[in-house]
């Protein structure tokens, strides 16, 4: 690869932020560099795809537009191969495949939850690369009462990433935590996340729906 093509910095300086109770984040700046040449191959050529959720009686279209790619796949380019496996040898674990999430617009945005689908939560890493604008990324406590009152429905940390960042979600932070991409009152450009997460398949497993699992009215 010439020093040109979009690439791992090697050096690049982690910050870890400590959240307690075994739940941190690493925070990774320019990470990927030329980071912008791959957010524009991914979304003029990945063929994106739609995804409806059964949402209090009705089905609703995900303000988002996806793609998964398994670890036998061919991914779209290679800079997230160079970056699976630097994530593999950083964090010494193996990652299942990747998915690719785009926000396309300001409207776009996904709602405060936690990766409950990999249902052993206790000790997770969930790495997200950031390709393309900057959007609010929101970190807030799982439980939070007064998430409908406070700024921000209740977050505590707005990470920010932009083009070519890394956040690392690690250890029981999807216990712990809840996070989410809101929608922005203002015009914003383009931004795919490209996330890998692994699980240690340990402690107990996590009961109740997952995000994608259809939510109802409750009737009495």
């Amino acid at each position: 690869m010439n020093g040109s093509a979009p690439h791992v910095v090697a050096d690049a300086t982690f910050e870890r932020i400590d959240l307690g109770a075994g739940s941190w984040v690493d925070v990774a700046r320019g990470w990927l560099c030329d980071a912008d040449a791959v957010y524009e191959h991914l979304a003029a050529s990945v063929d994106w795809r739609t995804s409806r959720l059964w949402r209090y009686e009705r089905w609703v279209e995900e303000p988002r537009v996806s793609r998964g790619y398994g670890r036998v796949d061919e991914y779209p380019h290679p800079a997230l191969v160079e970056a699976q496996r630097a994530l593999a040898n950083r964090y010494h674990v193996t990652f299942g495949g990747i998915g690719l999430n785009y926000y396309r617009d300001r409207d776009d945005s996904v709602a405060f939850h936690r990766d409950r689908d990999m249902r052993h939560l206790e000790e997770t890493i969930v790495a997200i690369l950031t390709l393309g604008a900057r959007r609010p990324f929101l970190l807030r406590p799982h439980g939070r009462r007064d998430r409908f009152l406070a700024e921000r429905n209740g977050a505590t940390h707005d990470l920010s990433p932009g083009s070519g960042d890394l956040l690392v979600l690690g250890g029981s932070l999807q216990v712990g935590w809840n996070h989410g991409v809101p929608k922005v009152p203002y015009h914003v450009g383009g931004r795919i996340s490209a996330m890998w997460r692994w699980t240690s398949g340990r402690g107990r497993p996590e009961v109740g729906p997952s995000y994608r699992a259809p939510r109802h009215f409750t009737r009495r």
